[in-house]
C-alpha cells in the first residue's frame, strides 16, 4: 500500500518515511498541498499523512479539495494541540489527528488501523445487503450511501459511524459507544470529537439538519439512526 506524507518540513517527511518503509510501505513525499494534489492524480495512495501549516495550500485547505473526489483516510499533522483545531480538522473531513511532536511508532500504529479500517471497513459487522431506513439506504457490501436514490459522499469514519446506528436502529449509542465500535479503543479524545462527525454526517444526509429526519440525538445520552 502506498502513503503520501505532506509536510514542508523535509526532516519529519523523512523520519516518517523510515519508519513506514520499515513496515514495508510504499512511500510518496509532498512538501505542500498543491504538489500532494498533483501527486494523487498521478498515483495510487491508500493513505495520506497531512500536515496542517504548510506553505502554498494549507493542509485544511487541501483536505477540503482532497474530499470533493477521495474518500481515503487522512491523518493530519500539526504543532497545535488545542481542541479548536483537532475539531477543524475532523470537520474538514480528517480520519484522525497526531499532535507534534509525536512517537513514530504511535504514528505507524494509527496508520495500520486506519488502513484495516479503509480496505475492510470490517469492525462494525460483517452483514450483507443494503440497510433502508426510508429513503437512507446504506449498501454494506461496497459501502456506500444514497439519501432519496441519490449519492452521499461520506469520509471512512462517517461511513462507519452512520453503518453502526443504522445497523442498531433505534438503539441510542452514546459518544464513548461510537468511539469504542468505531475505532476499536476506549474514548481518548473526548465528546467533541464524535459530536462534530455527527453534524457532518446531518449535514449530508439530511435535508434539513436542524431537524433531522434519520440521524437524531437523544439529549444527554447519545445518538440513534431512526
Amino acid at each position: 500500500m502506498n502513503i503520501l506524507i505532506v509536510d514542508d518540513d523535509r526532516e519529519i517527511v523523512d523520519s516518517i518515511a523510515i519508519f513506514l518503509s520499515g513496515e514495508n510501505y510504499g512511500v510518496l513525499k509532498c512538501y505542500n498541498g498543491i504538489d500532494a494534489l498533483a501527486a494523487l492524480s498521478e498515483n495510487e495512495v491508500h493513505l495520506i499523512i497531512l500536515d496542517i501549516m504548510m506553505p502554498k495550500l494549507d493542509g485544511i485547505k487541501t483536505l477540503i479539495k482532497l474530499r470533493e473526489s477521495r474518500n481515503i483516510p487522512v491523518i493530519l499533522l500539526s504543532a497545535k494541540s488545542e481542541d479548536a483545531d483537532k475539531i477543524l480538522g475532523l470537520t474538514a473531513g480528517a480520519d484522525d489527528y497526531v499532535t507534534k511532536p509525536f512517537n513514530p511508532s504511535e504514528l505507524v500504529a494509527r496508520v495500520k488501523s486506519q488502513l484495516r479500517r479503509y480496505t475492510t471497513l470490517g469492525g462494525i459487522g460483517k452483514q450483507n445487503g443494503v440497510i433502508t431506513i426510508s429513503g437512507l439506504s446504506v449498501n454494506t457490501e461496497n459501502k456506500t450511501v444514497k439519501v432519496d436514490g441519490e449519492d452521499v459522499r461520506l469520509t471512512p469514519i462517517e461511513y462507519r459511524i452512520l453503518e453502526l446506528l443504522a445497523r442498531n436502529r433505534s438503539r441510542v449509542f452514546s459518544a464513548d459507544e461510537i468511539y469504542r465500535n468505531v475505532w476499536n479503543e476506549e474514548n481518548v479524545v473526548g465528546d467533541n470529537t464524535i459530536a462534530v462527525h455527527i453534524r457532518h454526517i446531518r449535514e449530508k444526509i439530511e435535508i434539513n439538519p436542524k431537524e433531522p429526519k434519520y440521524l437524531k440525538v437523544v439529549w444527554g445520552i447519545g445518538y440513534k439512526v431512526d
